[in-house]
């Protein structure tokens, strides 16, 4: 059990914060995190608890989720591409907002990350560039490697945009109250972003602009859906992923990015400062810069504790700090940091599988000896 950070030290994480019209009611965000708990893409009523129980944080991202049955990368994963999916997160949605809760939805798209397995018709994954890719993802037998995407055609592009788009009208069916875009981790958007996954020469290809163009064209389009203050981006300049993606430059091409970003107004980004799964520190990179170029709520990522996401909000460099493990661990993460407990452990083994155990077994303060203390 790690040490309890004192109520002083997590002050700051607790004061409310206006965002998009809403008033969140503290900094504390629920990171999205992949937790292969949704056999058939429809969340089911134990994803419900499970969110329910975390509700208190001031915004849950919801898991990644796949916009397409193309952009699936990974076996009981949820989509918001069905009815059916709508009325399965419709019941996360209702649950999270009967407890006071706000959740913000994460459109997917797992591009090169995949396996045909995975996909309609045994499909070969799509990616900016024909190029081998690095790992392994879950199927339904087990772990495989990933092989060489089939590179998306330029007339392919605008369908892909639509698909996004589409995906944003059945996220506010669903109840969400907010939409983000996953352009990190090495998915479908930072492949395009990355010049070691995209060597494409046409219009998507080449130079930073070029390369953040489908990022701009999925957010523009998903604005005008929900007006750019409900809409936000995640970005990961630094991190490799397990997927070993790199840029030869990444301040080059994120401050533009941020600044692209910027104009269209957006409401929140999210920036997972850092490598994640390793040591944090792999890649200089000059996060302020980024703070800087952005005049919305700017969440910051990767290993934070109660203490040091104060810090980062009493300092100005962050208006949000996102939790992953913490909130795996504690559903009860912001009433342990308003009282100053200490907080469970996670076990590793269970952060993917199936049932409750390591889901929605993991103990509030008030339960059990010394689960709070």
């Amino acid at each position: 059990m790690t040490s309890p950070a004192s109520v002083k030290e997590g002050a700051e994480l607790l004061q409310p914060l206006e965002l998009g019209g809403m008033t969140l009611r503290n900094r504390i965000v629920m990171s999205a995190m992949t937790r292969s708990r949704t056999p058939g893409g429809v969340p089911n009523e134990l994803n419900a608890l499970y969110y329910r129980q975390r509700a208190s944080a001031g915004i849950i991202f919801a898991e990644s989720t796949a916009v397409s049955p193309y952009g699936i990368g990974f076996a009981n994963t949820p989509g918001i591409f069905t009815d059916e999916q709508v009325e399965g997160w419709k019941r996360v949605t209702d649950g999270v907002h009967a407890e006071g809760g706000r959740i913000f939805l994460q459109l997917w798209h797992c591009g090169h990350n995949s396996h045909p397995s995975l996909l309609p018709g045994g499909a070969t994954p799509i990616g900016p560039s024909a190029i081998a890719v690095k790992g392994t993802v879950r199927t339904e037998t087990g772990r495989v490697p990933i092989g060489i995407p089939r590179a998306l055609e330029l007339e392919e592009i605008p369908g892909v945009i639509d698909e996004y788009r589409q995906a944003a009208v059945r996220a506010m069916r669903a109840g969400f109250d907010a939409v983000e875009v996953h352009a990190g981790n090495g998915y479908l958007v930072d492949q395009f972003l990355r010049d070691s996954t995209n060597r494409r020469t046409d219009r998507y290809g080449g130079s930073p602009e070029n390369r953040m163009r489908l990022l701009l064209e999925i957010t523009a389009a998903i604005c005008e859906i929900w007006g750019a203050d409900r809409v936000g981006v995640r970005l990961s300049p630094t991190n490799p992923s397990v997927f070993g993606i790199t840029d030869s430059d990444p301040q080059a091409l994120f401050v533009p990015v941020v600044e692209a970003l910027e104009s269209l107004a957006l409401g929140f980004l999210d920036v997972v400062e850092g490598a994640t799964g390793g040591a944090t520190e792999q890649c200089p990179f000059d996060f302020a810069r980024l703070r800087a170029r952005f005049g919305g709520v700017y969440i910051a990522n990767n290993s934070f504790t109660l203490r040091s996401g104060s810090a980062a909000i009493r300092d100005g460099r962050a208006d949000m700090i996102s939790f992953g493990r913490s909130f795996i661990a504690n559903p009860d993460l912001v009433e342990r940091c308003a009282r100053g407990l200490a907080l469970n452990d996670v076990n590793p083994q269970t952060i993917y599988g199936t049932g409750e155990s390591g889901y929605t077994d993991y103990p509030v303060s008030s339960d059990g000896p010394g689960a709070g203390s």
